[in-house]
């Protein structure tokens, strides 16, 4: 995976505690920044569900 090309938020100024993807030509890959060796494979209609459910504030905030 050392060969993806990963980006992160313009956001994420100081470069930890950020999420990166990747994309790839069978979907997604997310990592969090300081912890590169552990991936997640996602599809971009799985991520886009995620992230509006993020934006609409539908997410479970019981955990």
């Amino acid at each position: 995976m050392s060969d993806l090309t990963w980006r992160k938020s313009s956001f994420s100024t100081d470069g930890a505690n950020c999420v990166e993807l990747a994309a790839v030509a069978d979907g997604i890959r997310l990592r969090e920044s300081d912890e590169p060796d552990t991936v997640l494979r996602t599809s971009p209609a799985t991520l886009g569900i995620f992230i509006r459910a993020v934006k609409d504030d539908r997410l479970d905030r019981t955990l």
